[in-house]
């Protein structure tokens, strides 16, 4: 096994913004596999003292095994960010469908499909005993 680090992928567009970095599209150069990379500037983490809820963070995603939410695959830093690599959910956010695909919102039918969907990510959180913001 060869250590993980920002060269063991290929790194594409921003997928989302958040409040300590911004998650990009990766490839894993030697398999092709996709994924999401959270990256967390540390400079912002430690202006908002969020270090414990970085390491948090990473916890939970490493004990998380769902198909409703997303788990850690891959960890590694650089020198102004940790890197989360995480599995990659295919179709979007929840708001970028809400907001972007024609007249805000949608219809009830896919309200109730989403639903589903988030309370069987919750369940599976509820079974490894996990309260997560």
């Amino acid at each position: 096994r060869q250590p993980v680090t920002k060269h063991t992928f290929r790194h594409y567009r921003v997928l989302g913004k958040g409040g300590f970095g911004e998650v990009c599209a990766c490839q894993v150069r030697a398999t092709g596999k996709m994924y999401a990379c959270k990256k967390l500037e540390k400079k912002r983490i430690k202006k908002r003292k969020g270090e414990s809820m970085a390491l948090n963070e990473k916890r939970i995603l490493e004990k998380v095994n769902s198909r409703f939410v997303v788990s850690l695959s891959y960890t590694y830093e650089t020198k102004d960010a940790l890197c989360l690599v995480l599995t990659i959910m295919n179709g979007g956010d929840l708001k970028f469908h809400i907001y972007n695909m024609g007249n805000p919102g949608f219809d009830e039918e896919r309200a109730i499909f989403y639903a589903a969907e988030l309370c069987c990510g919750l369940e599976d959180l509820q079974k490894e005993r996990i309260v997560y913001r």
